[in-house]
């Protein structure tokens, strides 16, 4: 302290007369505990996703996406699939409490629940352990959400007809259809667009009907008496119609 012209000058203490830079301290300080993100962390983490995008290549050469026909919108008896990581999702929306008049509890409420709970896991549990074991809430969550993901792709997977998912979705060839023509209104009229679709194309196991190589007879029977998964019993029209809805259907033929 000094006396000056009524003045007094007071040195504070607390501001270091040599600064030193912020420097961390050294990794070897934490022994087993953190590293370098550069290049060390960097590093496992880029082999293991190109562990990962390999595997992705590999699957995706072996099996390619399936390319179904064009889509019809007329075509009501056509049963769409999502790609498999929406499967879950679909199979939840088949439950009485989770469809129809319950589709928002399917659709919205119950996937927003689970996913509102892990993404609050963390915030929940905020211990600074790493292992699972010490770790009851977070582990909990995410092995009940793998659980409940795995069951629902299963039985969606197992419950899902593929053989008549493949049928609707076959590629077939463009045909040129009359509908004012007499043949395809009685193919209306009797509804068998509701099952081989407005462009015969078929549909929901229902098989195409361009084609196949069949007489008006043989169709005509067909019709009538039905045959494989289709019950006799669908036309209801006279002799002359059916002969006419044969020859319509007969003469179908793709470019």
């Amino acid at each position: 302290m000094h006396r000056g012209k009524g003045m007094k000058f007071v040195g504070d203490s607390r501001v270091p007369a040599e600064r030193k830079p912020n420097i961390p301290k050294d990794y070897s300080e934490y022994p087993g505990k953190t590293e370098a993100f550069w290049p060390n962390f960097l590093l496992k983490e880029w082999m293991v996703g190109a562990v990962f995008l390999i595997g992705y290549l590999c699957l995706t050469v072996a099996h390619p996406s399936p390319l179904e026909r064009v889509a019809d919108p007329t075509d009501t008896a056509y049963i769409p699939l999502p790609d498999w990581y929406f499967l879950f999702l679909y199979q939840l929306l088949k439950y009485t409490y989770a469809a129809g008049p319950y589709t928002v509890i399917g659709a919205m409420i119950m996937p927003g629940l689970a996913f509102g709970a892990l993404l609050l896991a963390p915030f929940i549990d905020r211990g600074p352990e790493r292992r699972p074991s010490k770790r009851p809430l977070a582990t909990g969550f995410m092995l009940l959400s793998i659980a409940g993901v795995f069951f629902l792709t299963w039985e969606s997977v197992d419950q899902h007809d593929w053989e008549a998912a493949k049928q609707q979705g076959q590629i077939v060839a463009e045909v040129d259809i009359d509908k004012a023509s007499e043949g395809y209104k009685i193919y209306e009229t009797n509804g068998c667009i509701n099952c081989h679709g407005a462009e015969l194309t078929g549909g929901a196991g229902a098989p195409a009907l361009t084609d196949t190589g069949l007489s008006p007879e043989e169709i005509g029977e067909i019709a009538v008496n039905g045959v494989g998964d289709m019950p006799p019993g669908f036309f209801k029209g006279t002799e002359e119609e059916k002969q006419k809805l044969g020859e319509f259907i007969s003469g179908l033929s793709g470019e």
